[in-house]
């Protein structure tokens, strides 16, 4: 029995785990709050939860907020751009619905279609700007690459939350208590096992030039 508490033991190590991710979802939702710091809060997130993937954490709330500080100024703009560009999908779709015609349905495809491609690249924006030193340019570049790159790991994740968003809207009332412990962190947790070793392939290239990976992912 005594094996089963020591703090070495697995399902001490899940108990913390598990912790970790509660106080980081509680961390998330605070920063959240103003809604126009809620990309760097994401970024912030990202950064602590490869760093928890890789068992490299350490001061888990000192690496949160110093990723927060350090990226605040990009992640804002690429929150804001994110929102314009999620505004603009959707006023597009609202209005070619309201045409009746059989081009109206070729539009919505087209629509969804390239939405469904910004996605593939959009989800890669926070993480990169937690892991690489870039300009904005560079990130939503590279987001792309990757994106195309790694799609059958994008598309995992995008089904990781899609799944999360379906399971909240579903059964929202039920798993109330859940999405404030846990609903945030733990799908970009999942997602940043994935999100980890693909960027392990680019990490050696930074130590030389971080710039070097702008230009050449």
């Amino acid at each position: 029995m005594r094996s089963i508490f020591n703090l070495d033991s697995p399902i001490m190590s899940f108990l913390s785990r598990v912790g970790d991710l509660v106080w980081l979802n509680l961390l998330t939702l605070l920063c959240c709050i103003p809604v126009v710091t809620a990309g760097a809060a994401f970024t912030a997130l990202h950064y602590v939860s490869i760093k928890m993937v890789r068992n490299e954490e350490g001061y888990l709330t000192r690496n949160y907020f110093k990723s927060f500080r350090q990226n605040f100024i990009q992640a804002t703009l690429l929150w804001l751009l994110m929102l314009f560009v999620f505004v603009v999908a959707w006023a597009d779709f609202y209005f070619i619905s309201m045409m009746d015609s059989g081009v109206a349905s070729v539009m919505r495809i087209g629509v969804c279609a390239i939405f469904f491609f910004y996605l593939c690249g959009g989800i890669y924006w926070f993480p990169l700007l937690a892991r690489f030193d870039n300009d904005m340019k560079h990130t939503i570049k590279n987001a792309c690459l990757l994106g195309i790159i790694h799609f059958p790991k994008t598309l995992c994740i995008l089904i990781i939350y899609a799944a999360a968003i379906v399971l909240y809207y579903l059964f929202l009332f039920r798993i109330m208590p859940f999405v404030f412990l846990a609903g945030i962190s733990a799908p970009v947790y999942l997602s940043s096992c994935l999100f980890s070793g693909i960027f392990k392939k680019l990490e050696p290239q930074e130590e030389s030039s971080s710039e070097e990976i702008g230009q050449s992912v």
